[in-house]
């Protein structure tokens, strides 16, 4: 058994921070009491943000108002998958909830994004994302029947990674604000990833707090910015779509494994009646009996149904669909972060960020240029 366009496209996991770190500072300090007088009175030049020149008169760096970054981000992380349904044809939709399991199923996820940004206050920054991914999303499922004593055994599995291609676009917001050199970011922002096999884009939802330190350097505006802080992702839980079964299922295979999965459904099948004709009626009338006699019977049905209905959708191969949905979510919604950036100048900055811990790994490479507006 395979899965291409299905698994690869409803497993989708794409979200990143994208602040650069720049913040408007308020000048502390006996040393930097020269640039906080020329602050006061120099005009400001640019348009953006709102209320700029005031904040400036009030002691207040302010980094250039516009900017445009290129960022190469990387990311694996384990999701979880539920309520999963599957129908053939257009018919029934079964849930293959109770045995259906999946192992350790994830998504990597290479994107190339181009980010423009402005700060519209002096204290709040917003911005535009528009990327490129190429995601591979490894599945490890397999189906699970129990016998008379409740023990749940495997009667069929798949492994599979498949690549395909998705285009992100979104929007975000950093409030920040910086005293004396340290600061703090609230990054947030919103994305949608478009798959054609998807029948809407994916959606996601990105929050990433910062508190970091900037380093001045000997030469003036260059500096070195380290940061820590957390990532927090939430995605659209519910996945829909219709494909072609010969993408779904090794068809060379698949009648196979669908023949010995129906033997063993009917061979666990009769374990499970013999034992319960052996009872004794007090004995059937035990609460802990029934609930077992119950679970088995109904899950032995479930996987009866549905390998049958695969049965006959295998006659017609060629020109059978699958039909699906299903719930997906992050394994843990928070990992840990840090970070460094390197300012050159007002105008250009590089930064790096790797992000670790929990189930999800990621690394970030980005380049920004900023300028007056």
């Amino acid at each position: 058994m395979k899965c291409k366009k299905l698994i690869s496209a409803v497993f989708l996991l794409f979200s990143v921070s994208f602040f650069g770190q720049v913040y408007t500072e308020k000048i502390v300090g006996q040393k930097n009491q020269e640039l906080k007088d020329s602050l006061k009175v120099a005009d400001y030049p640019y348009a953006l943000p709102i209320w700029g020149e005031k904040v400036a008169q009030k002691g207040y760096k302010l980094p250039y108002s516009a900017g445009l970054s290129l960022n190469y981000f990387w990311q694996d992380s384990e999701i979880i998958i539920s309520n999963l349904q599957v129908g053939f044809n257009n018919g029934p939709m079964y849930n293959l909830d109770e045995i259906v399991r999946f192992d350790k199923s994830s998504v990597e996820a290479g994107a190339l994004t181009i980010r423009p940004d402005i700060w519209l206050l002096p204290f709040l920054n917003i911005y535009g994302i528009f990327g490129k991914s190429n995601p591979s999303t490894k599945i490890n499922a397999g189906i699970y029947i129990p016998d008379a004593d409740n023990n749940w055994t495997e009667i069929a599995n798949f492994s599979t990674k498949a690549n395909f291609s998705a285009t992100t676009f979104g929007f975000g917001m950093t409030p920040t604000i910086g005293i004396g050199g340290g600061w703090l970011a609230l990054d947030m922002n919103m994305a949608w990833t478009d798959v054609s096999a998807l029948d809407k884009p994916a959606f996601s939802y990105v929050f990433g707090p910062r508190l970091g330190k900037t380093f001045k350097l000997r030469k003036p505006e260059r500096n070195i910015a380290v940061w820590v802080g957390g990532f927090r992702v939430h995605i659209n839980g519910g996945t829909n779509g219709n494909i072609a079964l010969s993408d779904i299922f090794d068809l060379s295979t698949a009648q196979g494994k669908v023949d010995n999965g129906l033997a063993k459904v009917s061979e666990n099948q009769t374990k499970v009646d013999t034992w319960w004709d052996g009872l004794t009626p007090a004995q059937q009338a035990n609460p802990g009996n029934i609930a077992k006699h119950n679970t088995a019977n109904r899950a032995l049905e479930r996987a009866g149904t549905f390998l049958t209905t695969l049965d006959g959708a295998l006659s017609t191969a060629n020109q059978s669909t699958v039909q699906y949905s299903l719930q997906k979510r992050p394994k843990d919604m928070w990992n840990f972060i840090v970070g460094t950036q390197f300012q050159y100048n007002k105008h250009f900055m590089f930064r790096l960020e790797a992000g670790f811990l929990a189930s999800r790994t990621q690394a970030l490479a980005g380049l920004q240029y900023r300028f007056g507006l």
